[in-house]
């Protein structure tokens, strides 16, 4: 059974029992109707994923009030095993972006027993109430279902974790004001949640005060996801998440200008109390520029949970991010929106996925997908440290003890004591873990990594003793040849190839 580990600050999503990094890739909302996907497996080949993302669709596997079709999970399945990757699959249930649009139709035109949230004003949103008991019990029936699919059809687990719900929350208020939600709102805050936030008994007016609108409406929807999570782990305890459509993390939230109530960062411990069920809260991050996504990388980045991007953009300059998520401890990253079905979002995403736009992110898979459980397992063991480039900074120092790693972005491979420059655009990223003392394994994209002695007191010089090129079959580390003279002579340059390097150092 694939679990989530928690052990001495880190995390790991053990598979097969040891620890598995995802090289995630998820496809189009509508790309995982059995139809569509000879358009999606290709794109898997080439970009070297070993896990797919793939949505079920509530409307689909319900679409008869009571009768559960498990038609299209079984394509799913069966794609996945002739394609030799694992998935994560999505359930489309009752919020997905914050709207009700994959429910079924028994569920959509019965607004009697699962109306919808109410604004301010007044006026009804796109957003089912968090308080429809008839829509939360259907849902997890549903849920509970398709995770007792799973059991009976995937002992093997292909499926080795599921996500509840997609971008939970409401667009258009900051909560839900129908009569129902304001009677509870005007009512004491729950013993639990007090407990958890350490607070004393009020309203919830009176113990939260300007907070009070968003905090309501995240216990809200979180007590109903983890309705749904509790009901489909009880029949099969498969590790579950849930994804958050992300405010900018620098600017002030106004109402109804964001998915309000969901696993946003102002609302992390309001899901950690509301929905125990729920093993992490990840980010879908959409935010191009260095400084806001590496925020939202912190934001996430807490003991109490676990790293893993599970949306993030499509364009190219995306991809020297998962080197930034490798560093926070991530066990997964996956652009969205990669397959050949013909549909983009641009301008949140690329304008066509073709080659050029596969490239990037193809090549840090290349790059780790043989050795995607050593690095998992040395991750999870405190052991790696990564990042990718910002461009108004083109020097990285990683610090190792005795050691101390510099990244340079935008430096020729030739020349000493020249300041660097940065890529053009800014597409850079590395990787290092230690090994031993002084031994070391490297890689990365368009930079440059060296080593210096981190007492500079001391007076010692680096030495390398041995830098070897090679790669990784299972935990077999395989050489296939020494650097040295040009490739060592100004630090170690790392180009748009597959290089992985050991590196032994010593001083004089």
């Amino acid at each position: 059974m694939p679990k989530l580990v928690r052990r001495n600050g880190h995390y790991a999503l053990f598979v097969n029992g040891a620890p598995y990094l995802m090289l995630g890739a998820q496809v189009n909302n509508s790309s995982a109707w059995p139809a569509m996907l000879p358009e999606v497996w290709p794109v898997m080949e080439e970009l070297h994923a070993n896990t797919v993302e793939m949505p079920i669709y509530w409307e689909q596997f319900e679409s008869v009030q009571g009768r559960f079709d498990d038609s299209v999970l079984k394509a799913l399945l069966r794609g996945a095993r002739a394609h030799q990757v694992h998935l994560v699959l999505l359930w489309f249930g009752t919020w997905k972006n914050g709207s009700g649009h994959y429910t079924p139709r028994f569920i959509k035109l019965n607004e009697t027993q699962a109306p919808h949230v109410v604004n301010a004003q007044g006026k009804k949103v796109d957003s089912l109430s968090p308080y429809s008991t008839f829509a939360m019990h259907a849902d997890a029936r549903a849920f509970a279902d398709l995770m007792g699919d799973l059991k009976r059809l995937d002992p093997q687990h292909t499926v080795i974790m599921v996500q509840v719900e997609n971008e939970t929350g409401a667009y258009g208020t900051d909560r839900d004001y129908s009569p129902a939600a304001q009677k509870l709102f005007d009512g004491p805050v729950p013993e639990k949640l007090l407990a958890a936030m350490h607070k004393a008994p009020g309203t919830w007016a009176q113990v939260f005060g300007a907070d009070a609108n968003e905090y309501f409406q995240a216990w809200s929807i979180a007590r109903y996801v983890n309705f749904v999570a509790a009901a489909g782990k009880a029949v099969n305890p498969l590790p579950l998440y849930v994804n958050a459509a992300l405010p900018d993390p620098f600017h002030a939230l106004y109402p109804g200008g964001y998915d309000s109530g969901g696993p946003m960062p102002m609302n992390i411990r309001i899901w950690k109390a509301a929905a125990p069920s729920i093993d992490l809260l990840a980010p879908d991050i959409y935010m191009p520029d260095y400084r806001r996504y590496t925020k939202e990388l912190d934001l996430y980045d807490r003991p109490d949970n676990a790293m893993f991007v599970p949306e993030t953009g499509n364009k190219g300059l995306y991809a020297r991010y998962f080197f930034a998520a490798l560093g926070h401890g991530a066990i997964g990253f996956s652009p969205f929106g990669m397959d050949a079905t013909g549909y983009v979002n641009y301008p949140l995403g690329a304008r066509k996925i073709d080659a050029k736009t596969v490239a990037p992110f193809g090549l840090n898979y290349r790059i780790f997908e043989p050795m995607d459980r050593v690095i998992a397992k040395l991750n999870f063991e405190g052991k790696v440290q990564a990042v990718s480039e910002d461009p108004a900074v083109h020097t990285q120092t990683l610090h190792f003890g005795k050691w101390d790693v510099v990244v340079e972005y935008g430096m020729p491979q030739f020349g000493n004591g020249m300041k660097p420059k940065g890529n053009q655009p800014p597409d850079g990223g590395a990787m290092v873990a230690q090994l031993g003392p002084n031994e070391f394994l490297v890689t990365a994209v368009h930079a440059r990594v060296d080593f210096k002695v981190a007492d500079a007191a001391s007076g010692l010089q680096r030495q390398f003793v041995e830098v070897q090129q090679g790669q990784y079959a299972g935990s077999q580390w395989h050489f296939k040849r020494i650097w040295n003279g040009d490739q060592t002579d100004y630090g170690l340059n790392f180009t748009s190839g597959v290089q992985v390097l050991k590196v032994t150092l010593a001083t004089y």
